[in-house]
């Protein structure tokens, strides 16, 4: 990049504790929002599942943060952008967003689960930022703007943006904005976070769990700490995997386990992965009782998805072609840093008082029961945290060692 291009660093991160967010509406622009984001979310998911290893991330906590970005792009940027993004109308787009907000706030309020989402930028002191620009991303995403000296100070801006992250994620998130990130061409930083906590509707009990084999390959195991348990779900089955849907306390959302039938079954069930799929997982499920066996995890993940968004389409936008103008008139502004980072923990607890509710069906006539299910996800398997109304996916990854 020329050396006179400004940087627009724009940061993404996430932080979630064993859950995700909800979202629930029948309008047209979010609906519309809702399937692009779905769209997304596969795609990029298509890009990052190449790599090895466990992966978290939050498709629209990363859709939320480059929304806002999108505001100020013009032109075959703002077009490229549309496209990798499956954004829907500029005004739409902003709309749907700020009337998500909303609907985070009142889950929040309802008590179920703890939600923080906060939007941050981070401007060169003495910086203009254009006042429409402004007007939009405080009223339609509750950012705040704050002044800071990048051009004759970064590393003390570094140091400051990543104590806000560590305040803003209840110190889960350090050190986010690595050493290097930040220079004296930098202008303004982007920032989406957002911190969740969320207990099972039906917890496990920590007395059942115990050390079994998780097969990270059909011949090689480690030892992993599976819970347990036996409780009526939505379940249900394709030809090549089982799908479970485990509610959070609320049943506002869910997460929902994809396990390979076969052990070595999840790069295919991968490359299969489309909206069409989910569709059918939604369809074949029912609720019935299931015997479920589940490892605790932990997965931290970090992306740069600087290249990542360039290969799906967004090329100008990191390029001295950019057209930010929106954001600031004239001046140059590139995107020089995309950064995500989520965190994830699943395991036994569940709240310490709740109702649940099972239907019991009595068979009519004398025949055989049907034998229970057992879902034992000892084997590399993907996950997902959806709003249940919806099917509006918020988070998405694969576990494939504990």
């Amino acid at each position: 990049m020329h050396m006179m291009t400004k940087r627009l660093v724009f940061v993404c991160m996430v932080l979630v504790v064993t859950g995700g967010y909800a979202l629930a509406d029948g309008d047209g622009m979010t609906q519309q929002l809702i399937e692009g984001n779905n769209s997304f979310a596969l795609d990029l998911y298509g890009k990052l599942c190449r790599e090895e290893g466990n992966i978290f991330f939050s498709p629209y906590s990363i859709s939320s943060a480059l929304a806002m970005t999108y505001a100020g792009a013009r032109g075959e940027t703002a077009s490229q952008m549309a496209d990798t993004l499956h954004f829907i109308e500029h005004a739409d787009l902003h709309n749907a967003f700020s009337h998500v907000t909303e609907q985070l706030e009142e889950i929040e309020q309802a008590g179920n689960i703890a939600l923080a989402i906060a939007n941050a930028l981070w401007v060169q002191k003495d910086y203009n930022l254009l006042e429409e620009f402004v007007e939009l991303v405080t009223r339609k995403y509750g950012a705040g703007i704050f002044p800071i000296d990048f051009a004759e100070a970064y590393k003390d801006a570094r140091d400051t943006i990543n104590a806000w992250v560590e305040e803003q994620t209840n110190q889960r998130i350090r050190d986010l904005l690595a050493q290097g990130t930040l220079n004296g061409f930098t202008r303004l930083v982007l920032i989406n976070a957002i911190y969740f906590k969320g207990n099972w509707e039906l917890p496990f009990e920590e007395d059942n769990t115990a050390e079994e084999p998780f097969w990270v390959t059909p011949e090689k195991d480690v030892q992993a700490a599976m819970m347990q348990q036996q409780q009526t779900f939505k379940y249900g089955e394709i030809e090549t995997a089982q799908i479970l849907h485990m509610p959070y306390a609320g049943e506002e959302l869910s997460m929902v386990i994809v396990l390979p039938k076969a052990r070595d079954g999840l790069q295919t069930l991968e490359q299969e992965l489309t909206k069409d799929l989910l569709s059918e997982w939604r369809e074949s499920a029912s609720m019935r009782d299931v015997k479920v066996w589940l490892p605790k995890f932990t997965i931290t993940s970090q992306f740069n998805l600087a290249d990542t968004l360039q290969e799906m389409g967004m090329i100008d936008a990191f390029s001295e072609k950019a057209d930010f103008s929106g954001i600031a008139g004239s001046q140059q502004l590139a995107l020089s840093h995309a950064i995500h980072k989520a965190f994830v923990e699943v395991n036994e607890e569940g709240t310490e008082a709740t109702a649940a509710t099972a239907v019991m069906v009595e068979l009519t006539s004398i025949q055989e029961p049907e034998p229970v299910p057992e879902f034992r996800a000892d084997h590399p398997f993907l996950f997902l945290i959806q709003e249940n109304q919806t099917g509006s996916i918020l988070f998405l990854g694969r576990v494939v060692k504990p």
